[in-house]
C-alpha cells in the first residue's frame, strides 16, 4: 500500500499519537483528498509488528495479512455499493437484481459485537475503519453510538466522514476530530502530470482542490461530454430545454448531475460578489456575462434549494421526473433580466 505523497504530513500527526490513542478518531474533510486510504494506512501501521517511524514495515506477519484482508484484528465498515466484494452477477430469472445498499446497516454495527468483545490475535489492538460516517442509517448510527459509550479495552475506532453536518452530535463529542486539508496546488498537480492527466490544472480547479476527485474527472470521459452539455444549458436558461436535457442525463448519478449544478450556481455567486470563480474557469466569459444579467437573491435561494435536494438525492423516486423538475426550477428561478 503506497500513500499519496500530500497524505505524509497527515499520518506523521496521527502516528505521534501511537503512545495515547483515543478510543475514537475522525478524519473529516473534503470528498477526493484521500481520507479513506489514510484510515486504511494508519490501520496498517497500528497493526504492524515492525512498524517504521513512517508507518508500517510491509514485510511482516500482520503486513501481509493486512494486504491481503483478512488480518484477524481489523475490520473494515463500509456501504455494500463500496464493498470490493459486491459483483455484478445476472439475477434469477423472474427476479429483479437488488442495488447494493449505499448506507451503513444496523446489522453491519451489530456484526462488531463478537469482534470487540474477544481478546486479540496477539495481544494487540483491534482496529476498526468506518466510511463514509455520513452513510450510517439512523438504526446504524445509534447502534454505533452505543459501543463508543461503553468503548471495549483495546480497540480503536476510525470514522471517515465529507463533513460534520449529516453526523450525530453524540458520535462527535465520543469522537477525536481531525480535520484534513485540500494538498498544495502545485503538489496535487505535479501528481496528476505523473498519473498522465494533460489538463490538471483545470481539472483540480474544478474538483475543488481534492486531486483523486479530478483523477476521477479525467477518467469519466463519457460523463465529461454530457457535462458539457448541462453547464452549456445552464448559461443560457431562457433557452433552456429542461425536458430534453433530463432526457439526456438521467442515466447518470443523481448526485453527480447536483453536484455540477451546486458548482455552477457556487460559481455564479462568487462571481456577483467577488469577480472570481473556483470551479470552471474555463467558463469565465460565460458565467460573467450570466452574472450581469441574473437576480443575485434568487441565486442564492436556488442554491439553497439545490444544496436540500441533493440530501436526498441518493433515493429518488423517478430519476428523469427528479431532473426535471430541478432544472425547470433552475429555469424559472433565473429569469434573465431585460437589458
Amino acid at each position: 500500500m503506497t500513500l499519496y505523497p500530500w497524505l505524509q504530513s497527515d499520518l506523521a500527526q496521527l502516528l505521534a499519537r501511537r503512545a495515547q490513542l483515543p478510543h475514537a478518531l475522525l478524519l473529516h474533510g473534503q470528498s477526493g483528498i484521500g481520507k479513506t486510504e489514510l484510515a486504511q494506512f494508519f490501520a496498517q501501521s497500528l497493526l504492524c509488528e515492525q512498524p517504521t517511524p513512517h508507518g508500517a514495515c510491509g514485510q511482516c506477519d500482520a503486513c501481509g495479512w493486512f494486504a491481503q484482508g483478512n488480518h484477524p484484528d481489523y475490520r473494515c465498515i463500509r456501504p455494500d455499493a463500496l464493498s470490493e466484494d459486491v459483483t455484478n452477477t445476472e439475477p434469477e430469472e423472474g427476479k429483479d437484481k437488488k442495488k447494493a445498499s449505499q448506507e451503513i446497516r444496523v446489522d453491519q454495527i451489530r456484526a462488531l459485537a463478537d469482534f470487540v468483545n474477544i481478546g486479540t490475535h496477539r495481544s494487540g489492538l483491534r482496529v476498526v475503519v468506518l466510511y463514509p460516517a455520513q452513510a450510517l442509517n439512523m438504526n446504524a448510527a445509534n447502534a454505533l453510538l452505543k459501543v463508543l459509550e461503553e468503548p471495549p479495552p483495546q480497540s480503536l475506532f476510525v470514522l471517515v466522514a465529507d463533513g460534520l453536518d449529516r453526523l450525530l452530535p453524540t458520535i462527535l463529542s465520543r469522537c477525536q476530530k481531525v480535520s484534513m486539508g485540500i494538498p498544495d496546488p502545485a503538489q496535487a498537480s505535479s501528481w496528476l502530470q505523473a498519473q498522465g492527466v494533460k489538463e490538471g490544472a483545470a481539472l483540480l480547479a474544478e474538483a475543488g482542490g481534492a486531486p483523486l476527485a479530478a483523477l476521477a474527472l479525467n477518467e469519466a470521459s463519457d460523463w465529461r461530454q454530457l457535462q458539457g452539455e448541462l453547464l452549456t444549458e445552464l448559461a443560457q436558461p431562457a433557452q433552456m430545454d429542461a425536458l430534453r436535457l433530463a432526457e439526456k442525463l438521467y442515466k447518470l448519478p443523481l448526485p453527480t448531475v447536483i453536484d455540477w449544478m451546486q458548482r455552477w450556481l457556487y460559481d455564479l455567486i462568487a462571481y456577483c460578489q467577488t469577480s472570481r470563480v473556483r470551479y470552471y474557469p474555463a467558463r469565465e466569459k460565460t458565467l460573467l456575462k450570466l452574472a450581469q444579467q441574473i437576480p443575485l437573491a434568487a441565486t442564492m435561494e436556488l442554491a439553497r434549494q439545490v444544496n436540500q435536494f441533493q440530501a436526498i438525492a441518493r433515493h429518488p423516486l423517478n430519476t428523469r421526473v427528479q431532473l426535471e423538475a430541478l432544472l425547470l426550477q433552475y429555469q424559472r428561478a433565473l429569469q434573465v433580466r431585460s437589458p
